[in-house]
C-alpha cells in the first residue's frame, strides 16, 4: 500500500510542527510518522498515527521505511555524521522509488549557494546530491529560528551587564511554527518541482535592537558592546560557563555571515503558503520574552 506523505524527524521542532498540521487537517490513512528510535512507535500509534523506523545510521530501516512513499519529508539531521548521513538518505529514496523528496535546508545565503557557513556546508551538499540524484525534490531553505535568538546572541538568563559579540547586522528570524506549518501546506499543496524555495518572515532584526526587546520585556539592562573578532575569540578565558575557545569561533563565524548578509534575505513565498503575514521577529521575540522572561533555547 502506498503512503502519500512521510514525516520524517517527527518528535523533532520542526517536524512536530508539521505533523501537527497533517494530523489536524488530513485523514491519518494519508501519512505516518518516522523516527530514528523505534522505541517511539507506542507514542504515536496510541494515537492512531502509523509509525515507520527510519534511521539516518542504518541502511536497512531506511529502505524498509522510506519503501512506497509518495512525499517524503526529509528532515535534516544534526552532527558531524549529517553529510553522510544524508547521503544514505537520498540513496535509499532513489532504491525504493520517493515520489518527491521535501528537504528542509537552511536560509544561509538566501537562493545563492556562496555561504561560507560551517553549518551550511552539509545542506549546500545534500541539494546537490538531490540535483544529481534524478529524483524530484522541493528544497525548502528554512529561515534561522526566531526561537534560537539567543543562541545567536550567545545570551542567556543570568547574564547581566554587557553582552559582547563580533559585529552586528540584520537576520530575518522566522518562528518555527510558522515554518513548520508552511512546510506542511506546501507539501500538500505540491508543485515547486526542482526547485530551491525560500521561507522567511519579511522583516529583519538586528543584535542590538534584539538587545533593546530583551532589556524592555524583562526588565533587564544589558549593553551590547562590539569588539573586534580577535577580542571576542579570546573572551573565552573569562566565560563564567567556562564554553571552549570552539564554541566562540562558531558564534564568530556565524557573525562573519550575517555581516555579508547571508541571513538578511526575505521573501514573501512563506506569508503566500500560509496565506497570512507571518509574524515579525519583533513580535515574536517580545511575546516569547513576556511569556517568560528566563526563557533559552532549547535544543
Amino acid at each position: 500500500m502506498t503512503l502519500k506523505y512521510l514525516i520524517t524527524g517527527a518528535t523533532g521542532g520542526l517536524g512536530k510542527e508539521v505533523l501537527n498540521y497533517f494530523i489536524a487537517n488530513i485523514p491519518r490513512s494519508e501519512f505516518a510518522a518516522a523516527s530514528s528510535n523505534a522505541a517511539n512507535r507506542s507514542a504515536f500509534e496510541d494515537r492512531g498515527i502509523t509509525f515507520r523506523h527510519v534511521n539516518y545510521d542504518d541502511p536497512q530501516s531506511l529502505e524498509t521505511g522510506l519503501r512506497a512513499v509518495e512525499n517524503l519529508l526529509f528532515v535534516s539531521s544534526s552532527g558531524m555524521r549529517r553529510g553522510e548521513q544524508h547521503a544514505r538518505v537520498v540513496e535509499a529514496a532513489k532504491k525504493t522509488g520517493v515520489k518527491h523528496i521535501w528537504y528542509t535546508s537552511l536560509a544561509f545565503g538566501g537562493f545563492q549557494d556562496t555561504s561560507k557557513a560551517l553549518v551550511m556546508q552539509d545542506h549546500l551538499l545534500t541539494e546537490k546530491l538531490l540535483r544529481e540524484s534524478g529524483l524530484t525534490y522541493t528544497s525548502i531553505r528554512e529561515g534561522v529560528y526566531a526561537e534560537c535568538f539567543t543562541v545567536f546572541l550567545d545570551w542567556y538568563p543570568e547574564r547581566t551587564g554587557t553582552l559582547t559579540l563580533p559585529a552586528d547586522g540584520s537576520v530575518a528570524y522566522t518562528s518555527r511554527a510558522e515554518l513548520g506549518e508552511a512546510t506542511a501546506r506546501i507539501m500538500i499543496q505540491g508543485g515547486y518541482e526542482n526547485q530551491t524555495v525560500l521561507f522567511t518572515a519579511q522583516e529583519t532584526i538586528t543584535a542590538r535592537e534584539l538587545v533593546n526587546i530583551i532589556n524592555k520585556t524583562t526588565g533587564r539592562q544589558i549593553k551590547l558592546n562590539l569588539v573586534s573578532r580577535e577580542e571576542y575569540l579570546d573572551s573565552w578565558r573569562n566565560d563564567p560557563r567556562e564554553k571552549p575557545r570552539e564554541h566562540f569561533e562558531m558564534i564568530a563565524s556565524v557573525w562573519d555571515e550575517i555581516v555579508s548578509g547571508a541571513l538578511h534575505t526575505t521573501h514573501p513565498l512563506l506569508g503566500e503558503i500560509l496565506g497570512r503575514e507571518p509574524k515579525s521577529p519583533k513580535d515574536f521575540v517580545s511575546t516569547l520574552l513576556e511569556e517568560d522572561r528566563e526563557y533559552v533555547f532549547a535544543y
